[in-house]
């Protein structure tokens, strides 16, 4: 390039100079400013002439809170003496206003000849990047806030719906609140049906277990008139803000100072006290409080709460109406079941025990009566369908049966073909199974099996020594299935002797099957328990049972019969009748855990078996 070349490229070199879009600084070798550009005499409002000739740091650098930084600690004069490009974006330039601007620089030595003789430096207003940086980590922290809160009222939602029983889901739900939202929570519950009182259900505090039981039980009345927080919650369904002043305002009525306790033993600055209710009820309140150095409740977290409360009554209610519901079931189911006849020296015992997880009735049913020879009749059934039809089905069909067994003296098969027959031309009752069976033989046996399985689960034999069979035999389909259909399918007659002393099991499916286990495996479980419990009395028998295998996904029915010893009954034999010591205290007193049904006489048979 020719020396004539220099003031076209001086020119250009101004222009680029002044039409940068970013502010630009000239410095000599000791940090005084040489040249400013527009842009950065527009940046920090402060002319050129206000600049030239001053110290770089010591006019402009300043720390955040707009005090003077130690000139060794200033990045852009470091420049200076290393001659190593620099650049950054935590400093702030003070401005001809006072005011800071916080910049984003680049720093370059410039050297001409070999030698330093100067910076450069250009910068631009970092504000408005950095505004934008803080307004979306606010939002980033408020959106996650708002996911961590939506997501603890998901886990909520969950838990309230994992049981139905009312104190094991409140005690879980005042767990799940601390420490998530509070050092402590409590649950003060209205018993069903009687609103003059009240009690503490739920207590968890954090760390504090001991303490937290201790507050547990009975609360004083709630009366209409209270101002107490407690109150005003339950009487105006009203959630409330509590902080140590409004404590200490509380009256000194019985019920704030049971509230107040709370505070006492527990500690707390700041609290909330949100309602338990429905549209019909108010069912309690739920106290959370913090202590310590934690903030108090924000408007937030005052809402999550106030929907958490109302999620929890919501759930409370169903429980209530589940509880009902199940009960009628449950007696309505009972009442269907009829008493077990007494017989001579044959020992009968039933169990009706309802789904666990659901408040319909169901099909099951048992039945044992004597014919008119003096045959003792077995029946266990299943109707298919789960609600109240299905009960008044199962009964009709029992009725019908036990009708077609008395007209008739005739093979159990015969009666079976008779039944499926007016289930189809005279009922609207869906299939179902069944096994109908007749105990034959004289007293003091030996005694003969003879029955027929209509898609029913086989009857278990479980004999004196422990030893376990399934009975096979007899089976042919399902009930309403094949009059229906017109496919002329018949039912096999089974015969079979009892040993002495034996017990056969008749029970439906909810014994064996369930979602979890498959019904092979649940049939070899339930043979060896009957094994195990062979040497058990019946009543034991039937209770044990049910405790180790634990069905509850369906309704379970049980029949069970045990035979006497040989020649027990016959002629000349003065053993007592098992009756005789069925109904004594200790007999009738043993709880079970489904329906028991105790043995009633129905007139002395010892003729006619």
């Amino acid at each position: 390039m020719s020396d004539t070349d220099w003031p076209l490229e001086t020119g250009l070199l101004r222009a680029v100079f002044d039409s940068l879009g970013a502010g630009m600084f000239v410095t000599d070798a000791e940090g005084r400013l040489t040249a400013s550009n527009p842009f950065a005499q527009r940046i920090l409002d402060r002319s050129q002439e206000q600049m030239l000739g001053l110290d770089l740091h010591g006019l402009l650098h300043r720390d955040a809170d707009g005090n003077e930084v130690p000139r060794e600690e200033c990045p852009a004069l470091a420049v200076l003496g290393s001659g190593q490009p620099a650049e950054g974006s935590d400093e702030f330039y003070l401005r001809g206003d006072g005011t800071l601007v916080p910049v984003i620089w680049a720093a370059t030595p410039l050297q001409h000849g070999g030698d330093l003789d100067g910076l450069v430096i250009v910068f631009h207003d970092f504000k408005r990047h950095r505004d934008a940086v803080e307004q979306t980590a606010a939002h980033l922290a408020a959106l996650e806030e708002l996911t961590g809160r939506l997501s603890m009222v998901a886990e909520v939602s969950g838990l309230l719906v994992s049981t139905l029983d009312t104190s094991e889901m409140l005690d879980k739900l005042v767990r799940l609140l601390v420490p998530e939202l509070g050092d402590w929570a409590v649950v003060d519950l209205i018993p069903a049906g009687r609103t003059e009182e009240l009690q503490r259900i739920a207590v968890h505090a954090l760390g504090d277990r001991g303490t937290a039981e201790s507050l547990k039980g009975p609360l004083p009345p709630p009366p209409r008139t209270s101002r107490t927080a407690l109150a005003r919650a339950l009487y105006s369904v009203q959630p409330l803000m509590l902080d140590a002043r409004a404590l200490a305002r509380e009256s000194d009525e019985p019920l704030a100072r049971a509230h107040r306790q709370l505070f006492d033993r527990l500690g707390g600055h700041s609290a909330v006290v949100v309602p338990l209710y429905t549209r019909r009820q108010v069912l309690g309140a739920l106290t959370v409080a913090r202590t310590g150095q934690r903030s108090a409740y924000t408007d937030a977290e005052f809402l999550v709460l106030s929907d958490i409360a109302q999620r929890a009554g919501l759930v409370m209610e169903s429980i209530q109406l589940f509880e009902r519901q199940r009960g009628f079931a449950e007696t309505m189911q009972r009442q269907l079941l009829t008493p077990l006849p007494q017989v001579d020296h044959l020992e009968l015992a039933a169990r009706y025990q309802p789904a666990q997880q659901s408040a319909e009735v169901g099909g099951d049913w048992y039945d044992a009566f004597l014919l008119a020879d003096g045959v003792m009749t077995l029946v266990i059934g299943d109707v298919v369908g789960h609600d109240l039809q299905a009960a008044a089905h199962m009964a009709e069909v029992r009725n019908m049966l036990r009708a077609l067994a008395w007209d008739r003296q005739e093979p159990p098969s015969l009666i079976m073909r008779r039944l499926d027959e007016a289930m189809t031309n005279t009922s609207d009752a869906p299939m179902a199974t069944a096994v109908l069976a007749r105990l034959e033989g004289p007293e003091g046996g030996p005694w003969h099996l003879h029955w027929v399985n209509a898609g029913h689960p086989p009857p278990l034999l479980v004999t004196a020594d422990g030893h376990t069979r399934y009975l096979e035999g007899g089976h042919g389909p399902l009930l309403g299935m094949s009059a229906t259909l017109h496919m002329g399918l018949d039912w096999p007659d089974a015969r079979e002797e009892i040993p002495a002393r034996s017990t056969l099991l008749l029970y439906t499916d909810g014994l064996i099957e369930s979602r979890d286990r498959p019904i092979d495996t649940g049939m070899a479980s339930l043979r060896r328990h009957a094994a195990a419990l062979a040497h058990h009395d019946l009543e034991d028998f039937l209770d044990e049972l049910l405790a180790r295998i634990k069905p509850s996904g369906d309704d379970v029915a049980l029949l069970a019969l045990r035979l006497p010893p040989a020649g027990a009954g016959a002629d000349g034999d003065t053993r007592p009748s098992p009756q005789q010591h069925a109904h004594s205290p200790a007999a009738v007193g043993r709880g079970a855990p489904g329906s028991r049904v105790e043995n009633t006489p129905v007139g002395d048979t010892s003729e006619e078996a």
